[in-house]
């Protein structure tokens, strides 16, 4: 038996790019409510094919053990925290 366990929790989103953003979204919130969350593990799948997952995250490997954080597609350099826009 195993001390670990996975919360899978079903979201809907109209796309790809939306449950992306949905996904980084929740991800980013738990990460600061619990140290357990593992934000660079995070897929989403479309409901009927649930068995092809997209990364939401590009986890990357940095310097000194962190992980990237910025989306899976981003062009930037990879960071350990994500980008913020300038407010408009």
């Amino acid at each position: 038996m195993t001390d670990r366990w996975v919360i899978h929790l079903p979201v809907t989103a109209p796309d790809l790019l939306r449950a992306r953003i949905l996904a980084r979204t929740a991800a980013r919130v738990l990460a600061r409510l619990s140290a357990r969350v593992e934000p660079g593990g995070v897929t989403v799948s479309a409901e009927d094919q649930q068995g092809v997952r997209h990364w939401v995250f590009c986890d990357r490997p940095l310097p000194g053990g962190a992980r990237c954080a910025l989306p899976v597609d981003h062009l930037a350099p990879c960071a350990h925290r994500a980008l913020r826009l300038p407010r408009r």
